[in-house]
């Protein structure tokens, strides 16, 4: 049975250099910045490519992996999401997975998968994970 941690989180997006060519989709490259209040108290840091329609507004995609270092449930470790992000004329679909084996620590063994809500103007996070070996 997985175990639910919910919180919420600050962000910081810092756009990049990137040598795409300018005709065609626009493409995006972004570094991030979070800090992690709630069941997982901590930090991460990750990199961001987005690309976008040159022609349909509320279109784009983006891929994300960023390292998590931090406090969850009171277990200290890190470990890394990995982000899969599609909207379709504002449409939206998310999926930010535990990359496998990626945790470390206490949180060795850590699977699992989180939600991002942005509905309140801010963001608040609900992660359910399952951590091997844990009773």
């Amino acid at each position: 049975m997985p175990t639910r941690a919910t919180g919420t989180f600050d962000v910081k997006l810092t756009p990049q250099s990137n040598d795409t060519p300018t005709e065609g989709s626009p493409l995006g490259r972004l570094t991030i910045d979070k800090q992690f209040h709630g069941d997982l108290e901590g930090t991460s840091k990750g990199e961001m490519l987005s690309a976008g329609s040159p022609t349909v507004k509320n279109s784009a995609g983006y891929v994300a992996v960023e390292r998590v270092a931090g406090t969850l449930h009171g277990k200290k470790g890190t470990f890394a999401l990995q982000h899969l992000g599609v909207m379709t004329r504002g449409e939206g679909k998310l999926t930010i997975t535990v990359v496998p084996d990626s945790a470390t620590g206490e949180l060795t063994g850590l699977t699992g998968s989180m939600t991002i809500d942005m509905s309140g103007g801010g963001h608040a996070y609900t992660f359910e994970y399952t951590l091997a070996g844990a009773s």
